[in-house]
This record gives C-alpha cells, structure tokens and sequence, in this order.
C-alpha cells in the first residue's frame, strides 16, 4: 500500500463508528459467596451493584441485559472476566438477576446490546444570574 492509502484508510477508521456488540446466548448470575472478592479490574464485588462478567468486553463497557423470557431488562457495567463457556456468554451480579428474573431459574436466554455512554447535552442558553446574587460576590 502506498502512504495516500495508509492515510486515507486511517482517517477513514477514526470517522467509522464501529457497530456496537450484540450478542445472544444464556446468562447467569454469581453466588453470594463471591461478595467481597476481587473482580479482574481489581475492584471488589457487590451483589448490589449492576455489574457483569464477561469473556471479552472491556472492562466499564455498559452493556443492556434482556431476559427474553419476559423482557424485562437492565443496563450492567463489565467489571470482570468469565472464562469462555458453551453455556453462558455473560454472568450477572445478584442484583441485576433479581431486576430481569434470573435468580429463580438460575440460568435464562438473554440478548446483550452494547450501550453508548451518554454525552453530556451542551447548555444552549448560559444560566440567568440574579442581580442580588451578583451583588454578593
């Protein structure tokens, strides 16, 4: 390849959003014995917490859990990894299970959707100031 192909392919990578990940497959959630262990990132595990494990993703991807069962869904954070299983694509914290209706069944199909971290809106007006606030500065 010759450099005005190289740079036209770079430029072209960098504008190109790339698809976010969806994936189908079974989940399940972790037992209660792991509150409090370390998680891969290094942080420590909470059954309150709408965390996740997952073979791949990054860690802190936001990814939204469905219960194809009853589509009930939840939005989780990949804190940690799973080994790559025949059986489950993700496993979920306890809190998280028991928002979609996973502890029951232990085991249930979901569909996994990547979500975009939202961007803070740019404020299209500055704020009003009172004249009496003003004053007091």
């Amino acid at each position: 390849m010759n450099l005005c192909s190289l740079i036209l392919v770079s430029l072209l990578s960098l504008f190109l959003d790339a698809s976010p990940y969806q994936a189908n497959g079974k989940a399940s959630f972790y037992s209660d014995r792991m509150q409090g262990q370390r998680t891969s990132s290094g942080e420590r595990y909470d059954k309150t917490l709408f965390t996740a494990a997952h073979a791949t993703l990054p860690f802190n991807t936001l990814v939204k859990v469905t219960n194809t069962d009853n589509g009930k869904s939840v939005v989780v954070r990949i804190n940690d990894r799973m080994a790559r299983k025949r059986h489950t694509i993700i496993d979920v914290s306890r809190a998280a299970a028991r928002e979609i209706g996973l502890v029951r069944a232990g085991v249930a199909p979901v569909k996994l959707k990547e979500v975009k971290k939202m961007e803070p809106e740019q404020q299209e007006a500055p704020l009003a100031v009172s004249e009496t606030a003003a004053v007091k500065l």
